[in-house]
């Protein structure tokens, strides 16, 4: 008799949890085509049978106003029941909300101390976050090797903020020793993903010729790249190749139009620049680079 009570309380619990997932996989299904009031619903009966997932998407909802009215404190409870049963995305999640002060008070330490808890995972946004803690002192001393052996971590796993800090570590020698040839690898593959900074740095790489033959035709391809995204040092940078035709045929009128978005943005000397370059045009040509300014749209980041 005691057997046949313990194989019965068995499949009843297989059954729960049956039923669970599939409640959960309902919920995310209806997440994901933005119907979330069905997904609260479904979140909500699966996280209360502590189904961490579940319970780390209700944070989300809370603290992004989805099918609830958004509820900082609320986001909160329920990252920490998820990130209280190991949850990685809900452990970072609740290193957030600390960091920002949003549903508890600020508190740097207690951010890292999930972060940590993420990180150790393999979390990879949680890793260039305990990057950033470590290269800025938010939480913990400041300390270059130690910020550098979490961007590292993150950068492998392909974040791209994460490789444009490396590379910049290895490019000033902050945490490593120098190294140029590592910090062209790491723009690059920053680059590659979008990442305006690293397009910027890299096409300052090849005007200069660090660590690969100057070449300036490739530094405009980079500048351009990072100055459509609305990059003002890309785009001042950019103006300066067409004013000299260096990598490209010389044209005022561009350069003109670059200097003059960069100029809008504040950047320092691009307004020197536009001016001074006016100097050598016509009217027509001002005209004619004030209207493509006017008319200039950044293109988003891939």
């Amino acid at each position: 008799m005691t057997r046949f009570i313990s194989l019965l309380f068995t499949a009843l619990l297989v059954g729960f949890a049956a039923l669970a997932h599939a409640g959960f996989d309902e919920g995310k299904a209806a997440y994901h085509k933005g119907d979330f009031a069905k997904a609260y619903e479904e979140f909500k009966t699966v996280a209360e049978q502590e189904n961490a997932e579940a319970q780390n998407y209700l944070g989300m909802m809370y603290e992004s106003d989805q099918g609830v009215p958004q509820d900082y404190a609320e986001a909160v409870k329920w990252y920490r029941k998820a990130a209280e049963q190991g949850h990685d995305s809900a452990q970072a999640n609740l290193g957030v909300m600390y960091a920002t002060g949003q549903g508890v008070p600020k508190d740097y330490a207690e951010a890292l101390k999930w972060y940590r808890k993420a990180a150790e995972q393999g979390h990879t946004v949680a890793q260039f976050s305990m990057g950033t803690a470590y290269a800025i002192g938010q939480g913990v001393p400041k300390d270059s090797t130690e910020a550098v052996k979490w961007f590292r971590k993150a950068a492998e796993q392909g974040h791209t903020v994460a490789q444009f800090n490396l590379a910049v570590a290895y490019d000033v020698g902050h945490g490593v020793q120098r190294d140029y040839a590592e910090a062209l690898k790491w723009y690059r593959k920053s680059a590659e993903k979008g990442n305006a900074n690293a397009q910027h740095n890299l096409g300052n790489i090849y005007s200069k010729g660090q660590c690969v033959p100057k070449d300036s035709a490739e530094a405009v391809k980079w500048y351009r790249m990072a100055a459509e995204q609305g990059d003002a040092y890309a785009q001042s940078n950019l103006g300066v190749t067409y004013a000299n035709g260096a990598g490209v045929p010389q044209d005022y009128v561009l350069a003109h139009m670059w200097f003059n978005l960069a100029a809008r943005q504040g950047y320092p000397s691009a307004e020197d620049h536009r001016d001074t370059l006016a100097k050598k045009m016509t009217p027509a040509q001002i005209a004619e680079a004030q209207r493509l300014a006017r008319e200039w749209k950044p293109k988003s980041e891939k």
